[in-house]
């Protein structure tokens, strides 16, 4: 195996060097805000390598710094003091980039972010030591971050359900996709499928930062947000609504006037066994009721004892039509 770094190595390196230049340039401005502060320590907190190479970054800038103001002559001319005061700068730097190239290796050799998964069909529980508590839905994944300043969490893919114990001093963030949701106290669930985030409050409040979009939406109990690539829509949902969706945490799943073909796409989250709609008249269907999970077979029994389709069962499948 070759010991050198791949092109993507290289690339997502780079990658990560210029976002930690970015960082470091933008601080030092004055239009830097608390919620800039919120998503600087997110970034810091998502790899121990952004973490070395905005410090890194930091220290070459500083030695910069301290090269350019070396090299400016003396205001006084000849004589010891100004050659003595140098030495003692010269020193100082060294200093100044030793102690932060320390706090560079030190960080380096942090705890990793922790991964936590599910598989197809399948529910977990993490309790954190800070003591929030995440639940995950099935075939999910996240990786949690804890440092003394921030705790972060990024869901790869998949459903999480947070109860979050609020410390002002350390946020709260997940991230999903690009978008960033800041706990202000509060139980939230967070459902990330391609092209399309969704956040969900119970209780309490949360701030939510679209990808590339200016500003966070305050968000408290009963609003859902949806959040695509080109839109971001807002909806409020009552506490009987919100219960049915976070039904998975019982192990069962609601559906009320969901078409056929949701509700299949939905079942088909938990199961090897698939429910295919086989033509759009049965597709357009409605069905209603709650269901196990990992019951296929009730499922496709009472759409067609209610619907009137057809179900065929072919090679771990079930086709269902008008």
């Amino acid at each position: 195996m070759s010991e050198h770094p791949s092109v993507s190595q290289l690339v997502s390196a780079k990658a990560i060097d210029a976002r930690a230049a970015d960082w470091l340039e933008r601080r030092d401005s004055e239009e830097w805000t608390e919620e800039d502060d919120v998503a600087f320590l997110a970034w810091l907190a998502e790899s121990h390598i952004h973490m070395v190479s905005y410090l890194r970054l930091k220290a070459a800038w500083s030695r910069a710094d301290r090269l350019v103001v070396l090299r400016q002559p003396s205001p006084v001319p000849g004589g010891e003091a100004p050659r003595l005061f140098s030495v003692v700068v010269r020193i100082a730097a060294v200093f100044v980039v030793a102690a932060l190239l320390t706090t560079d290796l030190r960080l380096a050799t942090a705890p990793q972010p922790k991964t936590y998964a599910t598989a197809l069909g399948e529910h977990s529980r993490i309790a954190l030591a800070d003591g929030s508590s995440i639940e995950l839905n099935t075939d999910t994944v996240i990786t949690v971050s804890n440092t003394a300043i921030v705790r972060v969490v990024t869901l790869e893919k998949g459903e999480a359900f947070f109860e979050v114990k609020h410390d002002a001093k350390r946020p709260f963030v997940v991230m999903a996709a690009g978008h960033r949701i800041t706990d202000v106290g509060t139980r939230f669930f967070v459902r990330r499928d391609p092209g399309r985030v969704e956040v969900g409050v119970t209780e309490g409040r949360v701030a939510f930062k679209a990808l590339a979009r200016t500003g966070a939406l305050q968000l408290a109990a009963g609003k859902v947000v949806v959040a695509t690539q080109n839109d971001v829509v807002v909806t409020t949902k009552s506490s009987t609504a919100l219960t049915n969706e976070l039904a998975w945490r019982t192990g069962m799943v609601v559906f009320n006037r969901t078409t056929l073909a949701e509700a299949a796409a939905e079942l088909n989250r938990y199961n090897h066994e698939r429910l295919v709609i086989a033509d759009p008249a049965a597709s357009r269907l409605l069905i209603g009721g709650k269901f196990r999970t990992n019951d296929v077979e009730t499922f496709a029994r009472v759409a067609r004892d209610l619907l009137g389709v057809r179900v065929k069962d072919e090679a771990g499948e079930k086709f269902i039509s008008r």
